[in-house]
């Protein structure tokens, strides 16, 4: 109860605060959207819950009416993920991540920096089809147990989350954020990459962070001290292998609707209905590995949340907060465009470290796309931008689930991972700013 009253004071507080420089209704909306974030953020309700009130609160409070917010938690996009998380669930079902990981781990010197390595990359590749959470919950215990040398210790569990942070982006469907963008460019009619088009776009993203972060980790640390690791790829049953054909087919069916102009149109088909397809798959007799019981590991708090973040944005555009804030930072637009994707990037990541990254970008979509309508596709990378600095949060454990996960092992104390994830943070503002200015636009 007592986090559920601090959230209410900080709303109030924001509430009054806000009266001094926007109207009335723009205040309430802010008051409101500090209340969720402070709830999201002190867990003093189920986050699925939280993900909810939007659609009690933002009626009763005369912001948008029940009609407008309802078909934000229904959006196309959201099968997408309903689809994809699907065949995560099969995949951990039947034990496929842990021959991933094994085959993955083994390519790597058995050395303190190789480990690093191994693990971010590890962490980073399956996060960009599993829930990130999951990939670091199943990661930590091998960085525990790895050695008994504190300082790598530290340095194994933060290369798992950062790992995870960091593949997150890879795919649409690894983070919330990612969601979150295809889902409002599609509701403002702007182009949307596709599943193929986004990998080529942030894979330059993920590798220089792939090489940076791991190698910042790396810094210091002495090349003994490593337990042997057990790399010992299983071998794959009938089932196992069924279900990677199964992955190889989706993969292929992806890459052939994968436009590469000017030589390749894509197969035109509609990606949503690929992977809610090939998710219902997994339910199919002799052929799936599914039951409908497994339905329960969906995470639907996600879901609910994902309709929140909508309802949130629908909120400020409509309200017209977004277009009252974007005038009241237009100074941005004096900016040369590579500033001002570096301005972007530093504003969201940093300000993730202290709130959701779902609710922030949720926030900062309509906010941006205020620019965005008059800087034509650069206006769209700008949101793209602030979409994936928001995963690049490495300072507090507040910051991601990841972060919170490995902290919660008592051996990695906050100020190491504030000084290590400072560095982090910067290193993923210049590589996002930079890739985006010189590869997206």
């Amino acid at each position: 109860m007592r986090g559920i009253l601090i959230a209410i004071l900080i709303g109030l507080a924001f509430f009054g605060v806000s009266l001094l420089g926007f109207s009335k209704e723009h205040s309430i909306l802010i008051g409101v959207v500090a209340t969720l974030v402070t709830l999201w953020t002190n867990a003093a309700l189920p986050l699925g819950v939280v993900s909810l009130l939007p659609l009690i609160l933002f009626p009763a409070l005369g912001i948008i009416d029940i009609n407008t917010v309802a078909p934000n938690y229904s959006k196309t996009i959201i099968f997408l993920f309903i689809g994809g998380f699907m065949m995560a669930i099969a995949v951990e079902k039947i034990g496929l991540h842990k021959y991933f990981s094994a085959k993955l781990l083994a390519l790597f010197p058995k050395t303190a920096t190789g480990i690093i390595y191994a693990l971010a990359i590890t962490a980073a590749l399956l996060s960009a089809l599993l829930s990130n959470t999951t990939i670091t919950l199943m990661l930590l215990p091998i960085g525990l147990f790895l050695t008994e040398n504190i300082k790598l210790k530290v340095r194994f569990l933060l290369a798992i989350a950062y790992g995870a942070s960091i593949g997150g982006i890879i795919t649409p469907i690894g983070t919330a954020p990612n969601m979150l963008l295809l889902g409002f460019l599609e509701e403002k009619g702007l182009a949307v990459p596709s599943f193929g088009e986004w990998i080529f776009m942030v894979a330059p993203v993920a590798i220089l962070m792939l090489i940076t972060v791991p190698y910042i980790l790396s810094i210091g640390v002495k090349k003994e001290c490593v337990m042997d690791i057990d790399t010992k790829i299983p071998a794959l049953d009938n089932t196992q292998k069924r279900l990677l054909w199964i992955l190889g087919g989706l993969s292929l069916l992806l890459l052939l609707n994968t436009p590469i102009k000017p030589f390749f149109s894509g197969l035109g088909l509609n990606e949503k209905l690929i992977l809610l397809g090939f998710g219902l798959l997994m339910f199919m007799p002799k052929l799936g590995f599914l039951e409908w019981d497994d339905t329960k590991n969906l995470p639907y708090e996600i879901i609910f949340l994902f309709g929140a973040g909508f309802s949130i944005a629908t909120a400020f555009s409509q309200t017209g907060l977004a277009a009252d804030i974007a005038q009241k930072i237009s100074f941005i637009s004096t900016l040369p465009l590579f500033w001002m994707f570096v301005l972007v990037a530093l504003f969201v990541s940093f300000s993730t470290e202290v709130t959701s990254n779902t609710a922030l970008t949720s926030i900062a979509l309509p906010i941006f796309y205020e620019f965005a309508k008059d800087m034509g596709s650069d206006g769209i990378v700008m949101m793209m931008v602030a979409t994936i600095a928001a995963s690049y949060a490495f300072m507090l454990p507040i910051a991601t689930p990841p972060n919170a996960i490995v902290m919660s092992s008592r051996v990695i104390k906050v100020g190491t991972m504030a000084k290590i994830g400072v560095i982090a943070n910067v290193v993923g503002v210049v590589v996002v700013a930079s890739i985006a200015y010189l590869l997206w636009r």
